[in-house]
């Protein structure tokens, strides 16, 4: 019996020695487990620094050291001569001219024809001047002439930044908008070329630092405004290229469509009348669009609803982010609880959207591009002093706005316009043209901006043109002759 017992007790004390062995086995490897996850995330959080290291010294470093809010590019100037900026058919559009004592200065032969977009150097920085700011006091001159500098005491020459820019393009538009206020824009479609950017009123870039005071405090012109870019106006016509979309994305097609204008229309008390109180009579979707009907677009307007055209609109780019440096964004307030009446007027560029030329250039340059939008740029390539190839910008789609076949038949409306509608002006002149005219009003007593927006070379475009003229009446008085000197610049010159 003893014996038992003690067999038993062995066996009850090797089960207790087993359990305290399982427990503290299980609370060891508990602990492991804790230091095993510590130690993990320790080496992902290195491992991940050092691949963020990496990834910003590779791809993002030229970003922050070309960035206009870093003062530290300015300290390149104590090494290097400020290098010049041309345009893409070799003018000089900005340079450093040395003194014999060393005094540098810097000049724009061109003086206010390239002022907001080359921009100045002086009293801060703009334009060109500012986006190339890190490329211009860079230099890659030859590694001897560096080194023999560098013993002498003397400054290397920056890079000159070739622009997109064309001259003569942008001397042409500079003349044709005259003493009047407004912007042109000229694009390449198939590559996102920024052409030509002209904005009035202007302002010597040569003589900026004394005027300074006089520019920036100068509210009735607001001549350094870029309105190119900056500018906010409302699209008037134009606008039915986006009304147009919606009725197509809706419909799926712009046949069958059928209405009978009387020269007015009137919804809740609410009246639109055609320009001039044209009656156009029975129409389809096409002569609607050439005339530039408002009666049959208010209609068509209120069957889309608000929804509807927000949804377009910002699909092509209105209250969002744009592909460019300096901008301000386009605004588009219709919604779904929007009332009939400011349905009416949006659906015809009125109400309360605000666009820039340049947005206008984007929307047009994507339905000459079959629907995607290229990334606009200005710096084509950068050279050394010597003229060997430093960099260069290869084309970059942004975003597709639109379907291949949308922007097929958006074109075949426009084409309309220039064939037998508001800008029949532009036929026959040599070369093909899309385009669309807009009248925008801007005041209670019916004064208007000018719109025109166009392609040539239709079925395969060559250049993209957006045109406003503040108070310039209709698109076809003001906006359509310069978009045609611009065409015939391009083709002729």
């Amino acid at each position: 019996m003893r014996n038992e017992e003690k067999k038993r007790y062995r066996e009850s004390e090797q089960e207790r020695r087993s359990a305290k062995e399982r427990a503290v086995s299980k609370s060891r490897r508990a602990r492991n487990k804790e230091y095993t996850f510590v130690s993990v995330f320790f080496v992902l959080i290195f491992l991940g620094l050092a691949g963020y290291l990496v990834y910003f010294n590779t791809v993002k470093s030229d970003s922050f050291i070309n960035s206009p809010y870093n003062t530290r590019q300015d300290t390149f100037a104590d090494r290097v001569v400020r290098g010049s900026i041309i345009s893409s058919d070799g003018e000089v559009l900005a340079q450093t001219n040395v003194s014999e004592d060393g005094t540098e200065e810097r000049s724009y032969p061109y003086s206010n024809i390239f002022a907001h977009v080359v921009g100045y150097d002086t009293n801060g920085k703009s334009g060109l001047e500012s986006e190339a700011n890190f490329q211009l006091l860079s230099s890659h001159e030859f590694f001897l002439t560096q080194i023999r500098n560098e013993f002498a005491g003397a400054k290397n020459v920056g890079d000159t930044v070739v622009s997109t820019l064309n001259a003569d393009l942008q001397t042409t538009a500079y003349n044709s908008l005259g003493d009047r206020r407004g912007a042109v824009v000229v694009l390449q479609p198939s590559t996102g070329k920024i052409l030509a950017m002209v904005s009035k009123p202007d302002f010597d870039p040569n003589t900026i630092a004394a005027n300074w005071e006089q520019l920036v405090n100068d509210e009735t012109n607001s001549s350094l405004l870029n309105r190119a870019t900056m500018g906010q106006y409302p699209p008037g016509s134009t606008f039915k290229i986006v009304t147009a979309l919606t009725y197509l994305r809706q419909n799926g097609t712009f046949n069958g469509f059928s209405y009978d204008c009387q020269g007015s229309i009137t919804k809740e008390d609410h009246t639109i009348r055609c320009y001039g109180g044209n009656v156009h009579g029975q129409e389809d979707f096409y002569a609607a669009f050439a005339k530039s009907c408002n009666c049959a677009f208010a209609e068509m307007g209120t069957q889309l609803g608000g929804a509807a055209l927000l949804k377009t609109s910002e699909n092509l780019l209105f209250n969002q982010k744009l592909p460019l440096r300096s901008y301000r964004k386009s605004s588009f307030t219709l919604n779904g609880s929007s009332g009939v009446p400011l349905t009416m007027q949006t659906a015809i560029g009125q109400g309360n959207t605000l666009v820039s030329p340049m947005h206008m250039a984007l929307i047009t340059s994507s339905i000459a591009n079959g629907g995607v939008l290229m990334k606009p740029y200005l710096i084509d390539k950068v050279q050394n002093h010597a003229g060997d190839e430093v960099d260069t910008t290869e084309p970059e789609a942004y975003k597709r706005l639109m379907t291949d076949n949308e922007a097929s038949l958006l074109g075949e409306l426009m084409k309309g316009v220039v064939q037998n509608g508001t800008a029949s002006s532009l036929n026959g002149r040599g070369y093909t043209v899309a385009g669309k005219t807009g009248s925008a009003e801007y005041n209670e007593s019916g004064a208007s901006h000018s719109w025109f927006v166009g392609y040539s070379n239709v079925d395969n475009p060559d250049i993209v043109v957006s045109v406003i003229v503040e108070d310039g009446g209709t698109g076809s008085e003001a906006a359509v002759p310069i978009a045609a000197d611009v065409f015939d610049a391009y083709y002729f010159d």
